[in-house]
C-alpha cells in the first residue's frame, strides 16, 4: 500500500507543489485532505508557470487522478474559475474527483470573516479573509454545507436558514451590516450543482480501493506544520490540520496505510501574516532572501517575511509528523552568502532551549541561537547529483539534514521541474 503524505515543515509556501509535481509520473492519485483556496502552489513546468490554490498540484501530470478530500472546504466559484484557467491552457481537467462530504465557502462565511477580522483591529489574526475559518467553525458547529447537500434542495434550504438565523443576529446587530438572504444563497449554491454533480465521488471508498490495488497515492497537505490548529503557533495559524495526522481524516485513509512522509523544508525560512518568527529579518539579508526566492504569497499576494533556516522548527515538525524524510527546496537562491546563518536553538530569558517551547509566551520571546556556515558562489541550478554540488552547499546540506532529524532525501536547485537532486527514491 504506497500511500505518501507530503507537507510543509515549516508556515507553509515551502514548495510543496514542485515535491508533488515531481512525483506526479510516479503517482496514481493526488489528494488534497485540508485547507481551501487560502493556500497556494506554483508549479513551473518547462517555461510555463501555474498557479493553483485549492486544486492538487497532480492536475497538471495526465497519468494521475487528482482528488479534493472531505477535509478540504471548498468555494465554488474559485474551484470554476481555475478550472476555466486551466482548460483554456489545456490542461485536461476532467479526470478530477471531490468529496461529497466537503464542506462548502458560502457567501456568508466569507462575510463574516472580512468584517470578524476588520473587527479585530490591531488584534487580528491575518487571514486571507476566504471565509475557511467560519466555513471550518461552521462544521465543527454542525451547521455546515456540504457538497452532497447541493443535491437536495430541501435539505440546504433548511441548513442555510439555520445557519443564518444566528450569522445575521452577528451582522445586524454587531457589525452593523445588512441581514443576508437565504433564499440568494440557495439559488447561487444550486447554480453550481450540475457543473459540480461529474466530479463529486465517495473519495474515501476511491482511494482505500485504491489502495488495496497498490495503486500509489500521495496526500498533499495545504500548509505548514506550524500552521496546524492543533500543532501550530496557534492562535495564529489555519483552520484544519495540514499535519500527518490530517490525512487520515480529510481522506478517510487509516493511519496503518500510511507507508512514508515527506517534509518539504525551505534551505531558509518564510511565513506569510501575523505571529511570531523568530529568525525574521528586518535587514538586507531578509529583503535578498525575498527579492531572489521570489518570496510573494500565490494566493494571497502578500509578500512573505523571511529569516534564515530554523532547525528548531525542522525537528518539532519530524516529531509531530513522524517525517521519513525531507524535500530541501529553494537552495539555489542562498548562493553568494559568504557565511550563512542557521537557528540551532533559542534564548529564553536567559536559557538555552533546543527544542519548541510549548507555551505560546515563551515562544514569543524566543531569540535564535545561530551557528555559521561556510556558503558558497557557485552556480547549482544545473547540478544533477549531490556530487555536482560545491563542497560548502553539500557541508550545509549534511548540516541541515543532521539537525533536523530525517534524511534529505531531494533537493530544489532551481524552480524548474527538472531542477531537482534525488538522493533517495521516494516511491
Amino acid at each position: 500500500m504506497p500511500a505518501l503524505v507530503l507537507l510543509g515543515a515549516q508556515w507553509g509556501d515551502e514548495g510543496k507543489g514542485k515535491a508533488t509535481d515531481l512525483l506526479g509520473g510516479s503517482v496514481d492519485y493526488v489528494v488534497r485532505y485540508q485547507g481551501g483556496n487560502n493556500a497556494g502552489h506554483t508549479v513551473v513546468v518547462g517555461d510555463q508557470k501555474y498557479a493553483l490554490h485549492l486544486l492538487p498540484s497532480g492536475i497538471l501530470t495526465p497519468e494521475c487522478t487528482p482528488v479534493i478530500g472531505n477535509g478540504v472546504v471548498v468555494d465554488p466559484a474559485v474551484l470554476f474559475s481555475e478550472l476555466n484557467g486551466l482548460n483554456e491552457r489545456g490542461v485536461d481537467t476532467s479526470k478530477l474527483l471531490i468529496s461529497g462530504n466537503a464542506h462548502i465557502i458560502t457567501p456568508y462565511n466569507v462575510t463574516v470573516d472580512k468584517v470578524t477580522e476588520r473587527f479585530l483591529g490591531k488584534r487580528k489574526i491575518g487571514t486571507t479573509g476566504r471565509g475557511i475559518g467560519p466555513t471550518y467553525a461552521d462544521k465543527i458547529n454542525r451547521v455546515g454545507i456540504r457538497i452532497q447537500d447541493l443535491y437536495d434542495e430541501s435539505i440546504l434550504t433548511q441548513k442555510v436558514e439555520a445557519a443564518l438565523e444566528v450569522k445575521n443576529q452577528l451582522l445586524t446587530k454587531l457589525y452593523n451590516r445588512r441581514a443576508i438572504e437565504a433564499g440568494q444563497v440557495v439559488e447561487e449554491l444550486l447554480g453550481y450543482a450540475d457543473r459540480l454533480e461529474p466530479y463529486v465521488a465517495d473519495t474515501v471508498l476511491v482511494l482505500n480501493q485504491a489502495l488495496e490495488q497498490d495503486k500509489v497515492v500521495l496526500f498533499e497537505g495545504g500548509q505548514g506544520t506550524l500552521l496546524d490548529i492543533d500543532h501550530g503557533t496557534y492562535p495564529f495559524v489555519t483552520s484544519s490540520n495540514p499535519t500527518a495526522g490530517g490525512a487520515c481524516t480529510g481522506a478517510g485513509v487509516g493511519p496503518t496505510k500510511i507507508s512514508r512522509v515527506i517534509g518539504i523544508l525551505k534551505a531558509y525560512t518564510t511565513r506569510v501574516g501575523s505571529g511570531p518568527f523568530p529568525t525574521e529579518l528586518f535587514d538586507a539579508d531578509g529583503d535578498a532572501l525575498r527579492r531572489i526566492g521570489g518570496e510573494r504569497g500565490v494566493t494571497t499576494g502578500r509578500d512573505r517575511r523571511c529569516g534564515w533556516f530554523d532547525a528548531v522548527i525542522a525537528r518539532y515538525a519530524t516529531r509531530v509528523n513522524g517525517l521519513t524524510d525531507f524535500f530541501l527546496t529553494k537552495l539555489d537562491v542562498l548562493t553568494g552568502w559568504e557565511q550563512i546563518p542557521v537557528c540551532v536553538a533559542y534564548e529564553i530569558d536567559g536559557k538555552r532551549v533546543e527544542e519548541l517551547p510549548y507555551s505560546q509566551t515563551d515562544f514569543h520571546h524566543a531569540k535564535p541561537v545561530y551557528e555559521t556556515l561556510p556558503g558558497w558562489s557557485e552556480d547549482i541550478t544545473k547540478a544533477k547529483t549531490f556530487g555536482d554540488l560545491p563542497k560548502n552547499a553539500q557541508a550545509y546540506v549534511k548540516a541541515l539534514e543532521e539537525m533536523s532529524g530525517a534524511p534529505i532525501s531531494a533537493i530544489g536547485v532551481g524552480p524548474g521541474r527538472d531542477e531537482t537532486i534525488e538522493i533517495n527514491s521516494f516511491i
